[in-house]
Parts: structure tokens; C-alpha cells; sequence
């Protein structure tokens, strides 16, 4: 007989987690699934307005209460002695539902007050009302706000333990979040998200990528850097150009340059032809003269402070009215790099006044004697970004340019300068950045953080760099994912780390090798009775994935245990070792506050489902250890967002690593750099540095979106 369950992911979670839970901890007790778990939109589903649609074999129910109960015929040991007791909270599921917090506190009351003796819902161990009930709340976002406030002590302690005990629980909830927001992402996508009124598409369309070489690129360039390609290569069948806005000698290097064209080559982002403005150096000086000698421009030696105050206030600057031919003079002794043209500059001659304060003739040209990493010393003199973009851009054939929000206000700046020029018109199109809590995105604020030695450098797990993020443990795959679904939006919006970071477990989690890691602080050596001489088996690297290959697991007497699991046992109580089997505690010695030394007696005959504790542990014998670091790191930042008036220090987080010394499996010895494993109830992590003889290897936390 098959048996199916199916999901419409519309519905309130409440509604769903319920009976996706008790189906999920069905196929979790058995070595093959035996429930196929299929998310549908609800129009999809048979029945009157079903959410949840459980079919076992010709028979189907709909319904959250009926498909527990059909659940539980089918799959009798479900219930426990008190089945009278468990129908009966299993019939008050539905009052768990709402979202009118009037309604739902006395319910939440009666159920803390129910738990204050008691570890389970019903009985003495894990049943259908527990999973049922917590899934009710763990998809109630009410229920999230009242246990937060922690004045349900009792339920809050029950929800905690439930969490820890069904670590699968959590994963069941997260892919239905997923999911929801995939097929969600997914029609956006497909639908009006991406038909931005883009003109004239059908005479071909040109995109362009143009980022200044003085630094390594961001999540925030990643984003404008793929929906580029995605217009111009998937969207028409178009032609991407990359660009790089080399003038500013001061701050450019090849280094960065070279680190921008790998990056985008690992996010699959392959451009047409690559550029640079610095090609275009003589033309754009030829324009600049152009705009002099028609009245469109001027030379101004007004100090910067003085300028920027006069832009502010809309006051016109004294040299506004300069001659033509008295500027294009000024404009030489700028290109010969004399004392006296370093003191000038060129601005465009717009509006003194306008509203718009981007429109309060804008610098143009200015000095800069540094050398070019392209053209040496041959100029000394270079063009501002606000002139050479629209003017490269015309030149070079750019039908679209898709940037930013942040421009908007230099939009009209960008339309006058071709104007003026009397050059072809490029449709320009805003879209919103990415800006992500607590994060830094100002390559100016980055920089400072690099040289004065804050993060380790530009590729730093903390740093929202490309290459700090991969550095952390983020996939391309994932990275390319999480942007694509945003869309050119022009909605601003702060995102939570968390959600990115929970597309990228999509990807690690099915292919991740599982490997166990005991802290070495206070760990606590252990004596196993009954276990044999030293042994060693193959097992599977990932249980649900054999591709990931095997490792090797060792078994003797003596094991080591972590001090944190240990000092939670009682005498005679019965505990899982976890990829073993049971094991009952015997004897517990203790100096202090810590326990010393452990005495086990193994009881694989026992059944693993009963146990309220499971364990990781290590063989001290048939394998050697390997030492390694567990490092976890915070935000940078204190604040969610920065204000204009923030100073930096005093924002920064000084206290953002977290290391741990730990004993791994002897698996591990095998690990390279880059390496994405999982440690057993510790988490995802990316290897940084493989093991070498005499330092330990160093892993670092990948987050997965779940809060700690």
C-alpha cells in the first residue's frame, strides 16, 4: 500500500506543520520513507478547500485532525497507553490555529499550566500530541511573540526540549518554508517581476556591468552584476559588457581588478567583452573640450569644503561665468600637471539652483598626479564617474543600463550629459540594492576596516565580500539563487542574513559528508562495559545520500563524551549513543561542578526511540583523532542599520570570533580546504585550513538561517 501526503503550502502553517511532522517522524523511524510528502498550490488538491490531504492507498481524508487520525490507524504503535488522553488534545489542534491572541492566550495558559509537572503532553514519552502541538505552534508567528516574552515558563521549557529531541523537526519546518518561498520566488520570477518595460528590446539590448577597481566585490555588486547578465543572456538574447571604471588612480589596483574578473567567473557570469574607461581617455578629453568651447562647462579652482557648501545652498560659483577661452587655458595647465592646474577642476554647467542637488553643476574633471595601473603617468588629469559612464556608455553601444536606486537622483545628470553631447540615449533602469542587517556595503567603510586590521582582509568570513561569503561556507549555486529571486524590484528592503543563509543549506545539506567532533574542554573520558575489543565499520558518509561515499567508524570500551551531554545524566537512566545504540549509565564521578570520568554499560537492545537523550561520542582507540578548531562569528556591526550621524567605532563589534578546541573523527584527516561536512548537532561547516601535522584543522560555521 502507498501512502501520500499533500500539502497545500497556501495554508497557515499551523495548519500544516501539524500533521507534516507526524508524517516526517514516520519515514524518520524507518531506513525508507514510507510517506511521499508532495507541496501543491491548494487549487491543486482534490476535496473542498483541502490544506492537508492524506492518501493511504484508495482511501484519502482531508484535514488536519481527520489525517492524524487516519495517520495513527494506519500506523497503530503511534499511539501511546492514554489514547483517550491523546485524542483528546489531538480534537483541540484547531484552537492552536488562530492568530487572535484575545483568543489564543487562554489556551496557551491552560497548556503551561498542564506542563508544569509534566515533561510530555501525554503519558511518559514522546507522542502524536507532542509533535502535533508543537508543530500547531511552531507555525503560529503569535505563538512565537508570547514564548519570546518568556512568561510561560512551562511551555517555554516543554517547546525547547521538543526542538532539541526532534532535531528533524526543524527541517521539516524550514523546507516548507522553502518551499513556499520557492514556488512564490519562482511565479514572481517567471511573472511581472522581470517585465520591467524595458524599450526597444526587439532592436537587440546591451547591458553593462562597470565597477571601479578599488576594491573586491560585494553581495550588493553581486546583485547588479547578475541581473545585467540575466537581462542581457537570458532574458534577450543580448550582449553583457564588463567595464571597468578606472579613474581614480588613488584607489585602484590590478589586484583588484583581477579578483573582480575571477569573482564573476565563479558566480557563471561570463561578459561579452571586457573594457575600461581608461581605453576611452582620449575621447572623453576631446568631449570635455567640446563642452568648454560651447558653453557647457567651465574651470573652477573653488576649495572643496567652499564648493560643497555653495552646491548645498544653491549658490552659483564665482568662476560660473568664466570664458570659454580662459577655461580650455585652465583645462591645459590641469593635463600638464602644473602647480597652478592642480588647483583647478571642471564642472558642467547645469543649474546653480536646482531642486534637484545632483543637478548643481557636477565635477567633471578633476587632477590626480598618482599613477595609473593601466597608463602609468601619461595623464594627470581624469574624468569623473557622473561624465565618463553616460558618455562610455553611448560610445560602446549600452542599449540598458540597469543600476542602483542609489543614482536615481543623478538620472537627469546622466540624460544632460548626452544631451549635450548630442549623443545616442541609453534607457536607464533603477532597481533596489540589497542591504543586509548589521553590514557593511560601503567600499570606502570596508577599506577602513581591511587597513587598520579589524578583519583579516578583504576575503574575511565577517566581510560581505564575495569571497568572504564563499570563505564562510555560501555556494554560487545558492549565491545566484537567493539574488535572482529579489528581481530588478525597485522596493528597498533590509534583509536577514537568515534567509540567505537558509537557501544555501538547500544546497549543502543533501551532499554534506556527517562527521562527530567532541569539544575537548572538560570532556569526559568514558568506560564502556559490554562493548568488544576495538573494532572499526564502513558507514555511509550521508544516510540519505550513498553518492557521498563511506567512512570509517571505530567502536571499543573506551570513548570520550562532551561535559555539557554528561553532566545532564542520572544514575540508571538509559541514553542513546547516537550511530551505536543504547546504553545505560552506571556510574558517575564528579569533582566539583564537573564530571571526571563516566561508566556505561551498552544495551543495543534497547530502543532508540524511547530515549530522551542521544548523544555523540568518540573511540579513543581503532582511530586516531584529529585536533581541530570550531570557529563561529557575529555581525560586525551592533546595529541592524547604520544613521547618517554614526561613527563607526562606535558601532563596530570588536567581539566576533568564537573558537573552540575539539577532537574530531579520524575522517577527518582526510579533508581539504573548502570542504563543506557536517559535525552532528553542531552544524554545517566549510573547512578553512586542512589538518597538518602539529596545528590543528580550522572549520568554519556555515549558518543555516535557523536562530541560535
Amino acid at each position: 500500500m502507498g501512502f501520500e501526503l499533500n500539502v497545500a503550502n497556501r495554508a497557515s502553517q499551523a495548519a500544516l506543520l501539524p500533521v507534516i511532522l507526524i508524517a516526517t517522524s514516520i519515514n524518520e523511524a524507518r531506513s525508507n520513507p514510507v510517506i511521499t510528502i508532495n507541496y501543491h498550490d491548494t487549487a491543486l488538491l482534490e476535496g473542498d478547500n483541502a490544506v492537508i490531504q492524506f492518501k493511504a492507498g484508495d482511501k484519502s481524508v482531508n484535514g488536519t485532525i481527520p489525517a492524524i487520525q487516519e495517520l495513527r490507524a494506519q500506523f497503530p504503535y503511534l499511539s501511546g497507553k492514554d489514547v483517550k488522553g491523546e485524542d483528546e488534545w489531538i480534537s483541540k489542534l484547531d484552537s492552536f490555529d488562530t492568530l487572535d491572541f484575545k483568543a489564543l492566550d487562554p489556551v496557551l495558559q491552560n497548556l503551561d499550566t498542564h506542563l508544569l509537572l509534566r515533561s510530555f503532553v501525554s503519558g511518559y514519552s514522546l507522542s502524536t500530541p507532542d509533535i502535533a502541538i508543537w508543530g500547531a505552534l511552531r507555525g503560529n508567528r503569535v505563538v512565537s511573540a508570547a514564548l519570546k516574552k518568556g512568561t510561560l515558563v512551562n511551555l517555554g521549557r516543554w517547546y525547547k526540549f521538543l526542538e532539541d529531541l526532534c532535531p528533524w523537526a526543524t527541517v521539516a519546518v524550514e523546507t516548507l518554508t522553502a518551499v513556499a518561498k520557492e514556488k512564490k520566488a519562482a511565479k514572481s520570477k517567471a511573472g511581472a517581476s522581470y517585465d520591467i518595460a524595458l524599450k526597444n528590446t526587439e532592436n537587440g539590448v546591451v547591458t553593462r556591468f562597470p565597477p571601479e577597481p578599488s576594491g573586491y566585490l560585494h553581495i550588493g555588486h553581486a546583485k547588479a552584476a547578475l541581473l545585467n547578465d540575466y537581462f542581457a543572456h537570458e532574458k534577450y538574447n543580448g550582449t553583457l559588457l564588463l567595464r571597468f571604471d578606472d579613474t581614480n588612480p588613488s584607489n585602484e589596483k590590478q589586484e583588484f581588478q583581477d579578483a573582480i574578473v575571477e569573482d564573476l567567473a565563479l558566480m557563471g557570469i561570463q561578459p561579452n567583452r571586457v573594457s575600461y574607461t581608461s581605453d576611452y581617455f582620449d575621447e572623453l578629453y576631446d568631449y570635455c573640450i567640446t563642452m568648454i568651447k560651447t558653453g557647457k562647462a567651465y574651470a573652477d579652482d573653488t576649495d572643496k569644503e567652499t564648493m560643497a557648501k555653495q552646491r548645498w545652498d544653491g549658490i552659483p560659483s564665482q568662476r560660473r561665468e568664466m570664458a570659454a577661452e580662459e577655461s580650455l587655458a585652465r583645462f591645459e595647465e590641469m593635463k600638464k600637471g602644473t602647480p597652478e592646474g592642480l588647483r583647478w577642476c571642471i564642472r558642467a554647467k547645469i543649474s546653480a539652483d536646482d531642486k534637484n542637488k545632483a543637478m548643481r553643476d557636477p565635477v567633471i574633471y578633476r587632477c590626480n598626479p598618482a599613477p595609473h595601473h593601466r597608463t602609468g603617468t601619461k595623464w594627470v588629469i581624469y574624468p569623473t564617474y557622473d561624465f565618463a559612464c553616460p558618455v562610455v556608455d553611448s560610445m560602446e553601444g549600452v542599449t540598458h543600463a540597469l543600476r542602483t536606486i542609489e543614482y536615481r537622483d543623478r538620472n537627469p545628470q546622466y540624460q544632460w550629459m548626452l544631451d549635450a553631447l548630442s549623443l545616442r540615449t541609453v534607457q536607464v533602469w533603477d532597481f533596489a540594492r540589497m542591504n543586509f542587517i548589521r553590514t557593511l556595503l560601503s567600499k570606502r567603510k570596508l577599506t577602513k576596516l581591511v587597513e587598520s586590521g579589524v578583519v583579516w582582509g578583504w576575503d574575511d568570513p565577517r566581510f560581505p565580500t564575495i569571497r568572504g561569503i564563499r570563505r564562510r561556507g555560501m555556494t554560487i549555486p545558492a549565491l545566484r539563487e537567493f539574488i535572482l529571486k529579489q528581481g530588478p524590484s525597485k522596493n528597498i528592503t533590509l534583509f536577514d542574513w537568515a534567509t540567505i543563509w537558509a537557501t544555501n543549506k538547500k544546497y549543502i545539506d543533501p551532499v554534506a559528508p556527517r562527521h562527530t567532533a567532541i569539544e575537548k574542554a572538560d570532556m569526559v573520558p568514558t568506560t564502556v562495559t559490554g562493548a568488544p575489543a576495538p573494532y572499526t565499520e564502513k558507514r555511509a558518509k550521508h544516510a540519505k545520500n550513498a553518492a557521498v561515499g563511506e567512512k570509517t567508524v571505530a567502536f571499543s570500551s573506551s570513548i570520550i563524551l562532551e561535559q555539557f551531554d554528561v553532566k545532564s545524566f542520572k544514575q540508571d537512566e538509559e541514553i542513546t549513543l547516537m550511530n551505536w545504540g543504547n546504553a545505560i549509565v552506571r556510574k558517575i564521578t564528579t569533582e566539583g561542578d564537573k564530571v571526571t570520568n563516566l561508566e556505561l554499560e551498552l544495551h543495543l537492545a534497547g530502543d532508540v526511540k524511547k530515549t530522551e537523550k542521544k548523544v555523540t561520542w568518540l573511540s579513543t582507540e581503532a582511530q586516531t583523532l584529529v585536533l581541530v578548531d570550531l570557529v563561529d562569528f557575529d555581525h560586525l556591526l551592533k546595529k541592524d542599520s547604520l544613521d547618517e550621524d554614526d561613527i563607526l567605532e562606535d558601532v563596530l563589534n570588536f567581539d566576533t570570533e568564537f573558537r573552540v578546541s575539539a577532537m574530531a573523527d579520524g575522517n577527518i584527516s582526510e579533508v581539504q580546504v573548502g570542504d563543506i561536512i557536517q559535525f552532528d548537532r553542531k552544524g554545517f561547516y566549510r573547512v578553512d585550513r586542512a589538518p597538518a601535522p602539529g596545528v590543528p584543522a580550522v572549520f568554519f560555521n556555515i549558518p543555516t538561517g535557523k536562530q541560535k
